[in-house]
């Protein structure tokens, strides 16, 4: 989840549900039309089995596109079948279990919603990354969920980005629109789930929009 030579990349995250043979073609599509940093498959509701063929379809996609394979919480899956890495909620298994499975080479990445706290203790616990949000209305998560996590302040992305060297995934309702308000912040990464996939001209049109976005809002910060 390195971010050189790049100062902000774009995050895919799987729809929760999704049909693997047609989902590889708009993935292709997507990963083929600008800079994406990871892929997220975040199933949900979906059979072990589901989970595996759909890592042993589009796992070759993102590789071919030279983007790293995330897993959404099943650390024994993603040990089985050798993805690059893992998302986990607070939640989920502990990042020392996690690391201990997957071994150093493994990316583990952390929800932290709203607390540089939470943030703090994932970064000296060894994550690769720590994901804030959401930042924006979004339907991924249930209403009672985004009450409990709350909305980032403002100045939590640059405080990290000044105290810290662990990349930050900016999350939560982000559409080409309002993501480069974060970027500029000094997110790492920005995530994107409905607004890649249900785009109305398509992911591809989608991914070049973030790009479009990203790079604007790098302009404006100061680096």
């Amino acid at each position: 989840m390195a971010t050189e030579p790049y100062l902000c990349r774009l995050y895919l995250v799987s729809p929760a549900k999704l049909d693997v043979p047609v989902f590889a073609g708009v993935l292709e599509e997507a990963l083929g039309a600008g800079d994406v940093g990871a892929f997220q498959l975040r199933l949900k509701g979906a059979s072990d089995d589901e989970i595996r063929e759909a890592i042993r379809v589009l796992m070759p996609i993102a590789h071919a596109h030279d983007v790293a394979f995330i897993l959404n919480d099943r650390v024994d899956i993603a040990k089985e079948m050798d993805v690059d890495g893992v998302h986990l909620g607070q939640e989920d298994m502990p990042l020392g279990a996690a690391r201990g499975i997957l071994g150093d080479n493994k990316s583990i990445g952390i929800s932290c919603h709203d607390s540089g706290h939470l943030a703090m203790e994932a970064g000296e616990a060894g994550a690769d990354y720590v994901a804030f949000g959401a930042y924006h209305p979004t339907t991924s998560k249930e209403p009672a969920q985004l009450a409990k996590y709350g909305t980032p302040a403002p100045d939590l992305l640059p405080w990290w980005s000044t105290y810290t060297t662990v990349p930050s995934v900016a999350i939560g309702g982000l559409t080409p629109e309002n993501c480069g308000e974060l970027v500029t912040q000094g997110a790492d990464f920005v995530a994107a789930i409905t607004a890649v996939w249900n785009h109305p001209e398509g992911a591809a049109a989608a991914v070049k929009a973030f790009n479009a976005a990203i790079k604007h809002g790098l302009s404006a910060r100061n680096v």
